[in-house]
């Protein structure tokens, strides 16, 4: 399965945030799975390309040119795909996945997952959209879309597909 992963290009202030993506990757990279994301050496992206490759697992990044230009992807990457901008690393990156986590990360992040959770909303994608809420970072947006159901701007059918898991485990018991 391929794994497509949103989260920062910043490694944060959280050292246990950093271990759980060393851990994640390292279960992608021993489950047989295949981990698609972003592309970057950087922060927790970094982290988590390194995981998987260290642990014999396999890393598509998608990167648009103007980052490969600054040398910011991965060197070590089972395969680099190059985009011309954003939008198209983001409709790649949607292709390539058959499952998709956002870890904590920035804007960039919010905005990948939150079109990942519309095409699911619109039954455009059948997938598993696995927000990980590491140390409860993503509280504020499961209050969001809960908010969406009790205003009557959304309904739980619509956002059936979208789970929130609060530790590695269930991120585990999710994919498998």
């Amino acid at each position: 399965m391929n794994i497509t992963v949103y989260l920062g290009a910043y490694e944060g202030n959280d050292p246990t945030l950093k271990e759980a993506v060393e851990k994640l990757g390292t279960w992608i990279g021993k489950s047989g799975n295949r981990l698609v994301y972003g592309g970057s050496k950087s922060g927790l992206m970094g982290v988590l390309a390194k995981s998987v490759i260290s642990s014999g697992g396999e890393a598509i990044g998608v990167e648009p040119a103007f980052f490969v230009e600054r040398e910011l992807q991965y060197e070590e990457l089972t395969q680099l795909i190059v985009t011309g901008d954003m939008s198209e690393r983001k409709t790649k990156m949607a292709e390539l996945g058959d499952a998709f986590i956002a870890l904590p990360g920035g804007t960039g992040t919010l905005e990948e997952i939150s079109e990942i959770m519309s095409k699911i909303s619109l039954e455009h994608l059948d997938a598993p959209c696995i927000i990980y809420n590491h140390n409860g970072f993503y509280n504020g947006l499961k209050q969001l879309l809960g908010k969406m159901i009790e205003r009557g701007l959304s309904t739980e059918k619509r956002q059936k597909g979208i789970c929130f898991a609060d530790n590695l485990d269930d991120i585990f018991r999710l994919l498998m």
